[in-house]
């Protein structure tokens, strides 16, 4: 296995990872008139984020990496930054969340990239998953943001 990949699999794990407590986050501070729909979302996201986390960390390991897993490792590899903590509208996060799928879309891209460069088909194909997950939810997310 080559460095790279390890690597870019190891960013895009971290932001995974950064991602799940960020939407945790906005789960418990959402606020405003869409907050039922918004709150249940949120949930679905980061359950969602939290099996996708543990796919990448198992197949890194099937391919002979090593997955980053303190979270001091996490908040230094991940291209995500964190929330701040407080309430905020749903009109507000969702742009942000949309935003951060983008980001994940094109980490995800970038593994495929490197997978297919090594000849990783199993990583390539694991890609292949979360891209389709990430493109979804930036659709849905968007279409909610449409008035």
């Amino acid at each position: 296995m080559k460095k790279e990949l390890n690597g870019s699999m190891n960013e895009l794990l971290s932001s995974l990872e950064v991602f799940y407590h960020k939407l945790q986050s906005y789960h418990w501070y959402v606020k405003g008139s869409a907050f039922f729909t918004v709150h249940a979302q949120l949930e679905s996201y980061y359950d969602e984020v939290s099996e996708e986390i543990d796919e990448v960390a198992e197949t890194l390991l099937m391919i002979g990496g090593a997955p980053a897993s303190t979270l001091k490792e996490f908040l230094k590899l991940s291209k995500i930054s964190e929330s701040e903590g407080v309430y905020v509208k749903a009109d507000e996060l969702l742009p942000k969340v949309r935003d951060d799928f983008a980001l994940l879309e094109k980490l995800a891209e970038e593994v495929k990239t490197a997978a297919e460069e090594e000849g990783s088909a199993l990583v390539s194909a694991k890609m292949d998953d979360l891209i389709e997950s990430f493109s979804k939810a930036i659709w849905m997310i968007s279409q909610s943001l449409m008035d």
